[in-house]
């Protein structure tokens, strides 16, 4: 844990919260001290929430210390649910609580609660907040799920039975395709695995319904079924028995043959960046390819939704920091597929509608799908392709770009930089430690360095030495790039209130194509008025004194009368290191900053770093306009 003025993630008991707060029926029980309810304020506040977050902390303080506060949070847990009647209960403990060692979890199951409770474990100090929502998803996933499973079994789960599952690596990328280690109990034996009841009369020597070669030692996975093909089942049975077969419920399908197929939308929560308008587009996406979204989670989920999640064909992964881990569970123990493209962009669209229709076992759509103009549909369009090949998009060619962010939105936002704005990437980074390798893999291929870093100085550093055209980032990337005069927009959390739009502003699907035209071109376009601006203002028609030609025999309001002069020279002089190592006082005077600030922003940076390299070779300690036109006509050559 570090203190610092700004951070990208808090605690993992704030994803946590996320997770709680974005579900319905849920309630978190926190142990902790009265300073930590700060939390609240990030949904009411930022997010603009309507109610505040389904939490009840335990709020002890100081003088609590010498008491006992394991009967404090017993006796918060009971007034909790007697007060909210919850379906499900999630307990766990912040970082200054955790210190204390109280045991929510041993605590929860004595209170023996007549709903499911399901402890966290969510080490504060080595853990942040991605992180601990993904765990937490896939703990109440695994215990309600798994719960239906065991019911159907003969085996009803309660409070006292509800099992810790040993956590997984969150933050894993499913397009690895990883497992993490699992306990002796999550991980039977294939002679355990023939004495379950629903593998009743398999065989493990014979090649047929769940033989060796067709059922994986994890957990029951089968690799057949989960890469399309029907290893596993029994081909012969009726389609609605063979499903029930694979998802250990009562046979309630309908023939596929007969019904739409159907998915799980997995990810979103509350206080993520455009959640909420994302699902918005990517479920009319899927309603328009002819695939029924059967449970949303954990954004409006109940715990009697994660306990149907079974039931869906395939599910659609859309931030794999979050449903990851998740997914993976449910592929081992349904034999679900799930997407592994996010769909951000033009073309990772296109790519998502593909893999969604093979999943699907849909037939292949129009290439063109999603483009507006002929042979298109224009109800799901999407304008940026027009705009790649439009002479408007010219003079964004080259441009230096800049990305960080999360490692979802951070990929994503390099491809749809080089590949359909034409961006030249100069920087790739994320502060999601978890999925460095993917960005490592990614900067690779850009040919760029890698930044795994959650220190924003560390950033700006790096931000300072690319000298980009264009920062992509969060909030923090905004005040830097606003302090340092260079054109941003925000594409990732974490993010304040203006990102938390009323009007509907996706980030996926083609609407969220021409999100990011908006988004992205903008900036740029109005840095170019400015500059434009701050050219000319000393003409005639164009200073600030003028009178302003579309406002007809209007006047201008006279500007303040200044106070005193512009000093002879610009700001203190800086200490910089000559050729022969001799430390020289550089500086600007205040005509050669006047006349750096004629040069494009987007080339300002080189053209300073230039002019104060030139000086320094020939130990120059101040910098005049003869010494910026020089060193132009040196480099120039």
């Amino acid at each position: 844990m570090q203190l610092t003025v700004w951070t990208y993630e808090g605690p993992p008991h704030v994803g946590a919260m996320r997770v709680a707060t974005a579900m319905e029926g849920v309630h978190y029980v926190l142990h902790a001290p009265q300073g930590d309810t700060y939390a609240d304020l990030l949904f009411t506040m930022i997010e603009r929430r309507d109610r505040r977050p389904p939490v009840t902390y335990t709020t002890f303080e100081a003088r609590d210390l010498g008491k006992d506060t394991a009967a404090l949070f017993q006796t918060t847990l009971r007034e909790a649910y007697e007060r909210f009647r919850p379906e499900a209960v999630l307990v766990g403990a912040s970082c200054t609580a955790e210190l204390i060692q109280d045991d929510p979890a041993g605590l929860a199951k004595a209170a023996g609660l007549p709903v499911p409770v399901i402890p966290l474990e969510l080490p504060s100090y080595q853990r942040k907040e991605n992180w601990g929502a993904a765990e937490t998803f896939y703990q109440i996933v695994r215990t309600l799920a798994a719960g239906r499973d065991a019911a159907a079994d003969g085996n009803p789960s309660s409070s006292e039975g509800a099992t810790r599952h040993p956590p997984l690596p969150a933050g894993i990328s499913p397009a690895r395709g990883e497992i993490g280690g699992f306990d002796a109990a999550a991980n039977p034996s294939p002679q355990a695995l023939t004495q379950s009841p629903r593998l009743q009369g398999c065989s493990l020597e014979d090649g047929g319904t769940a033989g060796a070669r067709s059922i994986s030692p994890l957990v029951g996975e089968m690799p057949g079924r989960a890469e399309g093909g029907d290893a596993g089942i029994d081909s012969s049975a009726e389609p609605e028995k063979t499903a029930a077969d694979v998802h250990g419920e009562a046979a309630h399908f309908a023939p596929r043959e007969v019904r739409r197929p159907t998915c799980n939308i997995l990810g979103p929560t509350a206080l993520g960046f455009r959640h909420r308008d994302d699902l918005v587009e990517i479920r009319k996406l899927l309603g328009a390819i002819g695939i029924d979204v059967a449970v949303v989670a954990p954004l409006g989920a109940s715990p009697a939704d994660i306990a149907r999640l079974g039931e869906a064909d395939f599910n659609v992964v859309l931030y794999p920091e979050i449903a990851g881990v998740a997914a993976k569970w449910l592929k081992r123990s349904f034999g679900q597929e799930f997407t592994t493209v996010v769909p951000i962009g033009f073309g990772a669209t296109q790519d998502f509608v593909a893999e969604v229709r093979r999943l699907a076992g849909l037939p292949e759509a129009d290439e063109r799908q999603g483009e507006k103009g002929e042979g298109a549909s224009t109800e799901a369009g999407s304008n940026l392709p027009w705009f790649s090949r439009s002479v408007d998009s010219t003079y964004l060619t080259g441009k230096r770009v800049f990305v960080f962010g999360d490692a979802t939105h951070a990929l994503a936002a390099a491809r749809v930089a080089t590949e359909e704005f034409g961006f030249t990437l100069c920087g790739l980074g994320t502060y999601a430690r978890e999925f460095a390798r993917d960005i490592r893999a990614a900067a690779r291929e850009y040919g760029v360095e890698p930044l795994i870093s959650d220190d924003y100085l560390d950033v700006e550093q790096a931000i300072v030495a690319a000298q980009p055209e264009l920062v992509l980032g969060t909030q923090m990337e905004r005040h830097v790039a606003k302090r340092l005069g260079i054109a941003c927009a925000v594409i990732s959390a974490p993010v304040h209130v203006q990102d938390y739009p009323a009007r509907h502003s996706p980030q996926m699907g083609f609407e969220g194509a021409n999100v990011l035209w908006d988004t992205w071109v903008h900036p740029l376009v109005m840095g170019l008025e400015e500059h434009l601006l701050g050219m000319f203002r000393d003409d005639f028609e164009f200073n600030d004194g003028a009178k302003p030609s579309h406002l007809g025999a209007g006047a201008r309001v006279a500007a303040e009368p200044e106070t005193s002069a512009a000093p002879a020279s610009a700001a203190a002089p800086f200490p910089a290191a000559a050729a022969d190592g001799e430390t020289i006082a550089l500086g600007w005077l205040t005509d050669a900053e006047a006349e750096l600030r004629k040069i494009p922003f987007f080339v300002r940076g080189k053209a300073r770093r230039n002019t104060e390299k030139f000086a320094l070779e020939r130990g120059l300690s101040e910098i005049t306009v003869e010494t910026l036109y020089d060193a132009k006509a040196h480099y120039s050559r």
